[in-house]
């Protein structure tokens, strides 16, 4: 399997603007982007209080 290109992700995102529609990505887009920074976030928490249980500091 070959990497994903230019052409291919125009595809998806056309298809992406044809399902949801153009006023709709904004919204997703913030969406995701919460998600992700919760996701960052609940990650350094986890590894914050590893590194108490351990006693080392970075």
């Amino acid at each position: 399997m070959g990497r994903i290109g230019i052409p291919e992700l125009l595809i998806i995102l056309a298809i992406i603007i044809l399902i949801f529609g153009a006023s709709r990505l904004p919204e997703i887009g913030r969406g995701i982007g919460k998600g992700i920074r919760n996701f960052k976030d609940a990650t350094k928490e986890g590894t914050e209080e590893e590194r108490r249980k351990t006693g080392t500091e970075a």
